[in-house]
């Protein structure tokens, strides 16, 4: 069955424009017009594949609805792109902060975000991210249901998060550069910020505490996973 796709819009202009190129391009869709309604929908069984977030809603802020969707169980999971008329830097930080997959800034064109939508749910698919479990020092994840504990405690972590931490630990030992990290985490192939990578690292260090530490940055290249928990590389 086609992945479906909530819409999030207090535009009806936009809303009916996203629906439509949507519908073409093969997805289901859902629609809410204000922030309450767009966490009952969030909820409904079939669940969305990813939901499409406008940030200026009437009711409630769209990072207020975010926060709300990623502390509940049944939508912790479900992959969130962000589409605003804020273009600032600050605005891209607090979006990806409180659970945003990607962030898109209006005017946006419709291609564009059809393969940002294309990308968001390529990557959440399950099975993509191929590696055992592992523990590494004070870390231990369960890559089949995605979960990590840090000193025994369990950490809550986006499935991007997870994705990139995964992604890490797989290459311990190698330099990744922002820009192959945001092609084989993102699914990205055209020109993105790189400050997307920046943010959701800073991001994954905060949520992993002492284990942050793992992930060291690799001054004018990328980031580098330690190969051995108990000091850097050399």
């Amino acid at each position: 069955m086609s992945p479906l796709i909530l819409i999030v819009e207090d535009e009806r202009d936009l809303l009916t424009t996203l629906e439509y190129n949507l519908e073409r391009e093969g997805y289901r869709t859902r629609t809410a017009a204000t922030g309450r309604e767009a966490l009952e929908q969030a909820s409904r069984q079939p669940p969305p594949d990813l939901i499409l977030l406008d940030l200026m809603l009437p009711d409630l802020a769209g990072t207020e609805v975010a926060r709300k969707l990623r502390i509940q169980d049944a939508t912790k999971e479900i992959p969130i792109i962000m589409c605003t008329a804020k273009g600032e830097e600050i605005d891209r930080v607090v979006g990806f902060e409180v659970g945003a997959d990607d962030y898109v800034v209006k005017p946006y064109s419709v291609r564009e975000l059809m393969l940002r939508v294309r990308a968001v749910l390529r990557r959440a698919t399950p099975g993509v991210v191929e590696s055992d479990d592992f523990d590494f020092g004070r870390l231990k994840v369960d890559v089949p249901g995605h979960r990590a504990w840090v000193d025994g405690e369990e950490v809550r972590l986006t499935a991007l998060e997870f994705r990139l931490l995964v992604t890490f630990h797989t290459r311990r030992g190698r330099v990744q550069t922002r820009e192959r990290l945001l092609s084989d985490v993102w699914g990205y192939q055209a020109e993105v910020t790189t400050r997307t990578v920046d943010t959701h690292v800073k991001r994954l260090r905060e949520k992993l505490a002492g284990a942050g530490e793992y992930i060291e940055t690799v001054r004018g290249v990328g980031y580098r996973f330690r190969s051995r928990p108990e000091g850097g590389d050399t």
